[in-house]
């Protein structure tokens, strides 16, 4: 169990430092500021009519996530 936990804790580490950057940059985590996702040809199907980013509406911003990561 002890290498499962050092594996989770590295990854939260990671999260959390992606977090910083993007905050820092004033850009969504999850799209990365792009405001939009970018799917594999063949899962475009499935996504079509929500290509923008539900992280940040579409907008690419850091506060706009913020807020909507707060609400849930």
């Amino acid at each position: 169990m002890g290498l499962l936990s050092a594996f989770n804790d590295w990854r939260a580490t990671r999260y959390e430092n992606h977090v910083g950057q993007m905050k820092e940059e004033n850009k969504c985590p999850d799209c990365y500021g792009r405001g939009f996702l970018i799917y594999p040809s063949s899962e475009i199907f499935f996504h079509a009519n929500s290509l923008d980013c539900p992280g940040c509406n579409g907008s690419g911003q850091y506060a706009e996530w913020e807020n909507s990561t707060t609400l849930s």
